[in-house]
């Protein structure tokens, strides 16, 4: 499962589902009785695990499965075809995480049910995207015609990948990369831009373009990512977002971030009412129960 294996109009029927799950949960408390989805996280995730698990367990579904890939048959070498054809046989839909690139979809072409991508390596987080979209759509009331500043590491963040090439479907968007030169976007999404003769620059300084943001997409330096401790440190602190900097921004632009949080943006940002990061966690977990409901064809 990838944003873009929905169109833009199944994606509004989605969001329209998430929203109005919002507004009426007691309309969908019981709406996945006696359906289980299975967690399979071969490597660690907080949030993302709960909020699959939140968002099943609101629908009045249960959960099984695994947080990590050494409480798994993983660690006895079992491969993740075998894994999900038996998952298939406990469970109605799977959430997967995994460290390899493209491990969900090998599961998915196996699978006997639903596979969701929960993140793969450095490469796609389709339900953070989606994520990422209803609570633009929800706090702008469109998806078109932004200018988005994607700030950090936006060589290694799948969550910018993802966002990028959902947010390209819709007319008007303008992309701001701003990053140091080590940790700059993928030739193969600049390409991607040029080919679509979709506007974009890559800047170094945050406080250079925070006057023309509608959007800001903060994402943090990701340890895990780098092959050495020395490059980690150099760069772990290049941007940091606080109230001097939101000074420059606009009335009405607001913060993104998926979270987790390590110091990219200080805490007192977070009084702002332009911060939306925590209220984005919230919208997580409506996309992701929008989501199952579509899968098993409950919606």
């Amino acid at each position: 499962m990838n944003p873009l294996d929905f169109s833009v109009e199944e994606l509004d029927k989605l969001f329209d589902l998430a929203n109005d799950i919002e507004k009426n949960p007691s309309k969908y408390a019981h709406a996945c009785d006696g359906k289980i989805l299975a967690t399979c996280f071969y490597e660690p995730s907080t949030r993302t695990r709960l909020s699959f698990e939140s968002a099943m367990t609101r629908l009045g579904g249960r959960v099984i499965g695994f947080a990590d890939a050494n409480s798994s048959s993983a660690a006895k070498g079992e491969s993740v075809s075998d894994t999900i054809r038996v998952i298939s046989c406990y469970a109605d839909i799977c959430a997967m995480r995994h460290p390899k690139e493209g491990a969900p979809m090998v599961a998915s072409e196996k699978s006997g049910i639903p596979v969701i991508n929960a993140g793969d390596g450095g490469h796609y987080h389709p339900t953070q995207t989606l994520t990422d979209l209803l609570t633009i759509r929800s706090l702008k009331g469109h998806l078109d015609h932004f200018t988005i500043g994607l700030c950090g590491d936006l060589k290694f963040g799948r969550t910018v990948h993802s966002l990028i090439n959902a947010l390209v479907r819709y007319p008007g968007t303008k992309f701001i990369f701003i990053s140091p030169e080590e940790l700059r976007v993928p030739d193969y999404i600049t390409e991607m831009l040029k080919e679509k003769n979709i506007p974009f620059e890559e800047v170094i300084r945050l406080e250079n373009v925070m006057p023309q943001l509608d959007l800001l997409y903060m994402t943090r330096v990701q340890k895990e990512r780098f092959f050495n401790e020395e490059d980690y440190v150099r760069l772990k602190d290049f941007y940091i977002l606080d109230t001097a900097k939101m000074e420059l921004a606009r009335k009405d632009m607001l913060v993104l971030h998926p979270l987790p949080r390590v110091n990219e943006i200080s805490v007192e940002v977070d009084e702002d009412e332009r911060a939306a990061y925590f209220r984005q966690a919230q919208y997580g977990v409506y996309v992701r129960m929008a989501l199952i409901l579509t899968l098993l064809g409950l919606a």
